[in-house]
Parts: structure tokens; sequence; C-alpha cells
């Protein structure tokens, strides 16, 4: 008689444990609800309630048929670009003298002052500069106070006085992207940098800028996503001077219930940034490519 194997059992791997849960959420609350965007783009209604459902590109047509959606489309990347790139400027600075600081209690005051800002709402941030840079607001009247203008500066509702608000809002983002990048870098190769007849400019540039860039692209990566998906701000800051993808998907949700066209301007807005994404990261990988070279 033969002898009876008894079942082997499938051994899990602890790391798949780890990762399952993590693969779970991103599959539910990305995969899924970007397919299901996707999808309805393609259809002609709403497969559940509605009848005689086709396949149709009409609403991709629609976006290139109407210059209005293609002028928002550019606008909402020019935000996220210029947006993103004022971050830098403003965030590298700040996050090298956070990196570099020696005292912890400094340290802590400028990690402080950096995330205090997070710790209040995109709303309540928005409506503060809305305060600040309406007509009759703080800038406006105090230089009308003084006689330096008769009129009010148009800073508000306009897309100046939108990025100046979305920077302010995510550009903590960029610092302490920046700051755990630049902290790693060892501070014995700027030195030998400055030993070797280097001044402290040709040493940043030669040495410190170079080593910096994965933070560079993943601080502008992360702004530039966050930006191009805001909502709030846009809508207040910019009024109806400043029309973006975001702000038209909501119309289209809210007023309109037209969840193809919607689903169809977001997945065309997603497309754009990943390309725009994809073409950044080559820029900064062969430039930093060149620095290894050279």
């Amino acid at each position: 008689m033969s002898a009876v194997h008894a079942p082997r059992r499938v051994r899990v791997s602890p790391i798949a444990w780890l990762v399952g849960p993590a693969l779970l959420l991103f599959v539910v609350f990305f995969v899924l609800p970007f397919a299901i965007m996707a999808t309805l783009s393609f259809l002609s209604g709403n497969p559940v309630g509605g009848r005689r459902v086709e396949f149709t590109m009409f609403n991709y047509a629609r976006m290139l048929e109407d210059d209005l959606y293609t002028e928002a489309l550019w606008a909402t990347l020019r935000l996220g670009l210029v947006s993103t790139l004022v971050a830098l400027v403003l965030g590298y600075p700040l996050a090298h003298w956070m990196a570099r600081i020696r005292s912890r209690l400094g340290h802590a005051l400028l990690l402080m002052t950096v995330i205090a800002p997070m710790l209040t709402g995109i709303v309540v941030r928005t409506f503060a500069w809305m305060t600040i840079l309406q007509d009759s607001g703080v800038i406006n009247s105090t230089l009308k106070s003084w006689g330096w203008i008769e009129k009010p500066l148009p800073l508000m509702y306009n897309e100046f006085g939108t990025v100046v608000a979305l920077v302010h809002i995510y550009v903590p983002f960029m610092v302490l992207t920046l700051t755990g990048v630049i902290g790693r870098i060892d501070l014995r190769l700027e030195e030998a940098a400055r030993g070797l007849g280097a001044n402290r400019l040709r040493a940043f540039l030669e040495v410190t800028l170079p080593l910096s860039l994965p933070g560079i692209l993943a601080g502008s990566l992360l702004v530039f996503a966050l930006t191009i998906s805001a909502y709030v701000t846009p809508s207040a800051m910019g009024g109806t001077e400043v029309l973006t993808i975001p702000m038209m998907i909501y119309q289209q949700v809210g007023s309109s219930f037209n969840l193809n066209f919607a689903g169809a301007l977001g997945v065309v807005l997603l497309a754009v940034s990943l390309v725009v994404v994809v073409a950044y990261n080559h820029v900064l990988g062969r430039f930093s490519g060149q620095k290894d070279l050279a």
C-alpha cells in the first residue's frame, strides 16, 4: 500500500506579510479608482444605470475641439512648474542651512518653523493669503495709507496670487525632502574640495549640488504633483481668471454630474503629468551623469 502524503503547507514569507497590506491599499485606493475613471472616460454614459452605453472617444475629442480645456491644462501645468521652481529656489537655502547647522536647538527651531504652517489647514492658510493680497487687504491698505499707490495692486485673482499661496502651502515638503538628502552628504567632501583650492561657491556647485540632485528630484516631483492636483487654493485665489483641470473636474462632477468627461479630464491630466515627470527625471539624470563623468 502506498503511503498517504500529507498536504504540503505553503509558507508565506515575512516580507509578503509586510508588503501585502501596502500593496492591497495601493490597489484599492489608487489602481481600482483610476481603472474605473479611465473606463468611464471611454463610455457614453454610466454603465450602472444608463441604457445603451457604448464605447466612444467623444470625451477626448471634446477636449481637443474646445480651446477652453487645452488652456486650462496649460494653466494647470504652468502653475505647477512655476510653483515648483519658486519652492525649490526658496527651499534649497533653508534646507541646506537646516542640514548643516550644528546647534541642536537651532535645528529644532528651524524644523518647527517649517512644520508649524503644516499644522494649519489649507483652507485657513488660503483665506489668510486672501486677507493679505486682496484689494482691501493688508498690503494694498498699507501702501495706500503711505501714499505710494492710488489704485490697488492686482495681487489676487490672477496667477501671481495663486502661485504665492501654493508656494507657501507646499514649500515645507520641498524643504523637508531636501534636508534629509543634504544631511546625508558627507561634509568632509566639501572640506576636501576646499582643501584642493576650490572656494565655497565652487565646492557647492561641484560637490553638494550634484549629490543633492536626488533630493531636488524627489522634492520637485512631490510639490509638482500636489500643485497640479490642488483645487481649493486655485479656486479661491484665482477666482474666474485662473481655470485649472481640477476645478473643471469638480464642475463636471458637482454641477453636470458628467462622470465620463470628468474621467477623461483626469486621465489626460495624469498622462501629461507623467510625461513632464519622466522628462524632468531624464534631464536631471543626464545632468548628474555628466557631473559624474567630469
